[in-house]
């Protein structure tokens, strides 16, 4: 390793290959939702799994010092639980995303999970509630599905901040395959009272 990758290493939370290694893990994740291995095969893997988080809990870190879902650099933070939402378009008022459900979000009849749609309207509605303002946190989330959302499918997420009264912002989301809506939502965020106040 170089000096100067292994600076890079060290200033990036992660180094340079974290985003390699969420994505080699949602990639483990559609593969493990598609297979039938045999039972000798599922135990050879349950152990190497053991393997792996052995080797990664010892570098366990408090909260703040994390690195997954912090590396605003990478599609979704870096974020292993929900799929990453690519920005197109990112403001104050609104934004435009793009997000493509894998194996692992398969429900049945190749249609992704209803809870995984929520996932993402919180991701997207989230971010927006926080561009260029004080921290808010979500107080609900409706969502309501109107046409089955399929997996491996391109998906564009629009969100909008519909008004704002005081410190709560209210948020409305909507998820299209093309022009079909596949769901939409509606939310509450409030801004949360800086420590002390």
């Amino acid at each position: 390793m170089t000096d100067e990758s292994a600076a890079l290493s060290d200033a990036v939370p992660g180094g340079p290959d974290f985003g390699r290694f969420v994505e080699n893990l949602r990639e483990l994740l559609d593969v493990v939702a598609d297979t039938r291995p045999p039972a000798a095969v599922v135990t050879q893997v349950a152990d190497q799994f053991t393997q792996l988080s052995a080797q990664l809990r010892q570098f366990a870190v408090p909260e703040a010092e994390r690195v997954t879902g912090m590396r605003l650099d990478l599609d979704g933070r870096g974020q292993t639980m929900v799929p990453p939402v690519i920005w197109d378009e990112r403001g104050g008022d609104r934004t435009v995303a793009r997000v493509t459900f894998g194996r692992h979000y398969l429900t049945l009849g190749g249609a992704v999970h209803g809870g995984a749609i929520g996932l993402v309207f919180d991701e997207v509605l989230a971010m927006l509630a926080n561009h260029g303002r004080p921290f808010a946190r979500s107080l609900y989330l409706n969502v309501s599905y109107r046409a089955l959302t399929r997996v491996e499918v391109g998906l564009r997420v629009e969100a909008t901040v519909d008004r704002v009264e005081g410190r709560k912002l209210f948020l409305s989301g909507r998820l299209f395959d093309g022009e079909t809506l596949c769901a939409d939502a509606e939310s509450l965020f409030i801004q949360l009272r800086p420590t002390g106040a």
